[in-house]
């Protein structure tokens, strides 16, 4: 098992000294494709193409966006929860995590200037096997809603902003 307090300890040590060490940039990238109607992304892990989802023309080859983005919140809160189960000691025998998120597709494809553009309600579900109490878990949860950066992204409205480039 990961000794995290030990991997940690220096770490939150060295940013309360230095905040400034504790800001990072990251970055993404990916190159779009007006033949396929798609974006080859490319990450540490390999490339992944989205694409259009079948709801809006496509026919399913490509990742899905609105999934990736949900895999990231499963991914960040899964990676959260084990992070703060660790440290408040909880025995998890079996930890599930999973989001699933409302969309109407009408709005992206224009069909109806009154439906939403992208999710209008995201639920992140934890189904968790442990002999930790009722506030435990409770507690549990709620460090995991603070903590975890792309839940706390999302229902915060991170700023956001486009710039446009000419290469």
């Amino acid at each position: 098992m990961i000794d995290l307090r030990a991997l940690q300890t220096p770490l939150k040590a060295k940013y309360k000294e230095d905040p400034a060490s504790a800001k990072l940039t990251l970055h993404a990238r990916g190159r779009a494709s007006k033949a396929d109607v798609s974006c080859k992304i490319e990450s540490g892990l390999g490339k992944v193409t989205a694409g259009l989802h079948p709801y809006t023309g496509g026919d399913g080859s490509f990742a899905c966006s609105g999934d990736m983005l949900l895999e990231a919140l499963v991914g960040c809160a899964g990676v959260t929860l084990s992070a703060v189960a660790t440290a408040m000691s909880i025995e998890l025998r079996s930890a599930v995590v999973s989001a699933e998120g409302d969309l109407d597709f009408r709005g992206t494809l224009g069909v109806a200037k009154d439906a939403p553009v992208g999710f209008s309600a995201i639920r992140l579900v934890f189904e968790l096997a442990t002999d930790a109490t009722d506030d435990q878990v409770k507690k549990l949860a709620s460090l995991t809603e603070r903590y975890c950066v792309v839940y706390q992204t999302l229902a915060k409205s991170a700023a956001l902003e486009t710039i446009t480039r000419r290469s």
